[in-house]
């Protein structure tokens, strides 16, 4: 199949270049449209109690969703400022759309104590549909924004997500304008020539196309998160640099031994396309598990993400050897060792050192993995507000205003009762004394709303205490508990629940993978258990930093006693498929050295001296990508950043670097063992890297 497709690209090379640039088009023009459809309803689970709440909430309840305005930084007695907060309520009651706008003047609470701020809520009608919502939103927002005081904010509800939206198109080109020069300056420092550097940016706007066109594509279908640009981007945008650099250094030594350009990028196909093909393979397949989760978000991260590696890996094995034909052949091959210097001499003497002291390697690696993971068993997640977001964000200065001159809890979401007909007295009468201050509503239908505000935070242990005591005491009568608080208990529990099944799905996926790759059984355990040791420890280092808060105000956040609930199912699903792509990597070598030498101990220092180079640069260009998408400080986007650099970095490095090499001297030849009936079957199926009998000529060793 590989061969064949690398014929069909470098027989019509224009061809395959027009068509990728037809998608390029379409990408940055239609996909872009993206933008407009993201949601920040994250913690949302089909079927779960809380859902179930909401959605009966959306049929019977009248009242639309609601945004605030602060205004403050100025005594707000004043008669010129009372005036203007008044006309302001006037015109914004005006609005189409607008359902209510209390006086904060004459209604309770509204006015801080301290008597300089002031809270503007506005309610929406119920039943806008996006467009009507989006035009009553902006007409609003805009009017309490005129007043004039020295700090005027506006969000909550609705908008906040329309913010979250645009911060996350404007990180989104930030990262792009700090990566890609940077990535081509390390690919020219790689490669010492513009046209090779030039090549692995090409694949990697096609990746970047990929992504925003994968993620409309499925916006049509369902939920786009906020946080699903920039993860989607970023991985796009690595893997592809990651490919294209494979299949160029593997060119560059192919052009060592044949002065056809065509014949060098069959061969490399051949070769390097193989790895490509069941790299993108295994990163998909460790994506498979977030479809087992009912999370609607978490289920289209898996599907665009996949869809975006899957794009990368097309865009490695069709145009970048439509590119090579047509530009490859002033790319100068790689240099040939001179006086019997040893190939990757660096990374040979690194692996021979790691074999000979396999016992001691292991005794301080794995320890040092192990301690840098002890922080996961305590780790906490939560859904987060707008402290997420960085602190010139307008949401963040609303919340941080409301919070410098209200009493705590002022703004904080309720936790929701449904009280369907046919709840007794006694029962409502038990769940408001769960909570001073509960208020009530009636419903049509003869239902009724109890709303409970919490202490602390929305989500906080004291909210989600209260919605598991509220589904106490509610004995069988028809409650049902719904709001932030109540998303983020079922949430955790879909978690505790799917997970294992999430595990048995990649991990199954992954085994089979390998095994096809390799033709053995150990290999596939061992690299589960190393890759999961790597994992642990980039996640206890995030649990750490933003959970517990240590040096957290180097990266621009700050600890929040809790994960982004997005964080933990991503780092985890990502950073594994990561860990396989350069696993994959080192053993094509490895096994391409055994299948020549026969020698097992030669073969893993042979595979990681010509391999240690490749994912040494491609982790670390990847982690310059994961880098500039820290720079927007948006606290999610910041933990899955530093969560995948570290996991990258140290896959790269330690796991890859020095347990590899000692594990498989440890096991020795069993390393590549198999039963016999699945090594016929291997031997039948598997994937080898055996290339096919090109006919060669030497180049001279001036080209």
């Amino acid at each position: 199949m590989l061969t064949a497709l690398a014929r069909t690209a470098t027989r019509r090379p224009l061809t395959v270049m027009l068509l990728w640039g037809l998608f390029l088009l379409l990408g940055f023009g239609l996909g872009t449209g993206v933008f407009a459809r993201l949601s920040d309803n994250v913690p949302e689970v089909p079927g779960t109690e809380s859902e179930s709440a909401a959605r009966y909430l959306e049929e019977m309840d009248p009242a639309g969703s609601s945004i605030t305005g602060v205004v403050a930084g100025t005594p707000v007695a004043d008669a010129g400022l009372r005036a203007e907060v008044e006309r302001a309520v006037a015109d914004v009651r005006e609005v189409a759309g607008v359902a209510a706008v209390p006086d904060p003047y004459v209604t309770p609470g509204m006015i801080a104590e301290d008597g300089h701020a002031l809270i503007v809520p506005v309610t929406l009608e119920g039943g806008l549909d996006d467009d009507a919502e989006e035009r009553t939103l902006d007409a609003a927002a805009e009017r309490i924004r005129e007043i004039d005081a020295p700090d005027v904010h506006v969000s909550g509800g609705p908008l906040l997500g329309l913010q979250m939206g645009e911060r996350a198109q404007q990180d989104v080109k930030n990262a792009e304008l700090i990566s890609l020069p940077v990535v081509l300056a390390l690919l020219l420092v790689v490669f010492g020539g513009l046209r090779s550097a030039l090549l692995p940016l090409v694949v990697a706007v096609s990746g970047i196309a990929g992504a925003f066109l994968a993620l409309f594509l499925f916006s049509e279908v369902t939920d786009i998160s906020v946080y699903a640009i920039q993860v989607t981007t970023m991985l796009g945008l690595g893997l592809a640099v990651d490919y294209a650099l494979l299949m160029l250094v593997r060119f560059r030594e192919e052009r060592r031994t044949t002065e056809d350009v065509v014949e060098a990028v069959h061969r490399t196909v051949a070769a390097a396309g193989r790895t490509v093909l069941f790299s993108g393979l295994t990163v998909a397949v460790s994506l498979t598990g977030l479809l087992v989760f009912p999370s609607v978000f978490l289920r289209s991260m898996g599907l665009a993400v996949a869809a975006v590696v899957v794009i990368d890996m097309l865009a490695a094995l069709t145009l970048l050897p439509a590119l090579l034909v047509r530009f490859g052949g002033r790319i100068p091959p790689a240099k040939t060792p001179r006086n019997g210097e040893e190939e990757g001499r660096f990374f040979a003497r690194v692996a021979r050192f790691a074999a000979r002291r396999k016992v001691a390697v292991l005794a301080v690696t794995v320890p040092v993995l192990l301690v840098l993971a002890l922080p996961v068993p305590g780790m906490s997640i939560a859904v987060g507000d707008a402290r997420q977001l960085p602190a010139d964000s307008e949401a963040r200065q609303l919340q941080d205003t409301v919070a410098a001159h209200f009493p705590p809890g002022t703004g904080v979401s309720p936790v929701v009762v449904v009280a369907r007909p046919g709840t007794d007295d006694a029962t409502a009468d038990r769940i408001r004394a769960l909570g001073p201050g509960a208020t009530t509503r009636e419903l049509p239908g003869g239902g009724a709303v109890i709303e409970i505000r919490p202490p602390g935070e929305a989500d906080g242990a004291e909210a989600t205490a209260l919605v598991e005591r509220v589904r106490e005491v509610r004995g069988d009568a028809p409650v049902e508990v719904t709001g932030t608080a109540a998303r983020l208990v079922d949430f955790r529990e879909m978690l505790a629940e799917r997970a294992p099944w999430a595990a048995l799905t990649v991990l199954a996926g992954i085994v089979v993978l390998l095994f096809a790759f390799t033709g053995s059984v150990l290999l596939p355990l061992r690299t589960v258990v190393t890759t999961l040791l790597s994992l642990a420890a980039a996640l206890g280092v995030v649990v750490w930093v933003f959970q517990d808060g240590h040096l957290a105000g180097l990266l621009g956040a700050e600890g929040l006693g809790a994960l982004s609930l997005t964080a933990p199912p991503l780092i985890v699903a990502i950073a594994f498929g990561l860990a396989m792509d350069y696993e994959l990597f080192i053993l094509a070598r490895m096994r391409e050295a055994r299948l020549r030498s026969g020698d097992d101990q030669e073969a893993v220092v042979t595979g990681l001296s010509r391999s240690g180079r490749v994912v040494t640069c491609a982790a670390l260009l990847l982690a310059v990508v994961f880098a500039a998408f820290m720079t927007g400080g948006f606290s999610p986007i910041l933990q899955i950043g530093l969560g995948l650099t570290l996991a990258v970095l140290i896959d790269a490095t330690v796991v890859r670097m020095l347990l590899v090499p000692a594990t498989m001297a440890l096991l020795g030849r069993h390393a590549w063992w198999a039963p016999r009936p699945l090594r016929r079957a291997h031997e039948r199926f598997g994937v080898r890297e055996e290339q096919p009998e090109l006919p060669r000529k030497k180049v001279p060793s001036g080209v």
